[in-house]
């Protein structure tokens, strides 16, 4: 059986974005600096940018990619990322939460809307086929999973950037969890970890 594996990218001061996040600045206004291990390099909102990871970037998110069966994100993920685009990029079906079911799109794109986080976990476990089962946020969502004791690993990749304001990872988050380090890697961009969550 698979893993439950949380995973997304702060700032050294706890932001996933910074402000102004949405349709227009995806991770906020100078957010994007989040992401340039993600990107290869530096971009912005208006340029053209694409998925261009090299290096030990790369090679840390193969592997968790590798191990991927299915997906779960919230809807201000979804929005923010404009669908990517229409078709879901990331390998097995991205489960999104939302009260809005009736937003769903088209079974080709990969997507399936769902109401609640038991329900996402239950139908991402089912088609996941015994491989593991990634939380990619945001923020309330990864926080939700961990309240209810649902993670096995957290994964946390900090860029080296402090954005002062935006949305915080555990902002109102009052649980005492103890985790283990059981990887890190290191690259110009970020400083990835991988985190077990002790039980």
């Amino acid at each position: 059986m698979g893993k439950v594996i949380a995973a997304i990218t702060t700032s050294v001061d706890g932001y996933i974005t910074g402000p102004e996040d949405g349709p227009e600045y995806g991770l906020g206004k100078g957010g994007e600096r989040l992401h340039y291990w993600v990107m290869g390099g530096p971009w912005t909102y208006d340029g053209g940018h694409h998925f261009a990871m090299n290096g030990p970037d790369k090679d840390f998110y193969d592997e968790l990619e590798a191990g991927m069966g299915a997906g779960i994100v919230g809807r201000g993920m979804y929005d923010a990322a404009g669908a990517w685009g229409g078709t879901n990029p990331f390998p097995g079906p991205l489960f999104v939460l939302t009260h809005r079911l009736q937003d769903q799109p088209e079974g080709a794109s990969g997507f399936t809307f769902v109401s609640g986080l038991d329900e996402a976990l239950v139908q991402a476990t089912g088609v996941a086929g015994g491989k593991d089962v990634s939380i990619g946020g945001g923020a309330d969502v990864i926080r939700q999973a961990l309240a209810a004791g649902r993670v096995d690993e957290l994964v946390l990749s900090t860029a080296p950037v402090i954005l002062g304001s935006g949305k915080r990872l555990f902002d109102g988050f009052d649980h005492d969890v103890d985790l283990e380090i059981v990887k890190a890697v290191s690259s110009t961009f970020a400083t990835h970890v991988r985190y077990a969550v002790k039980r």
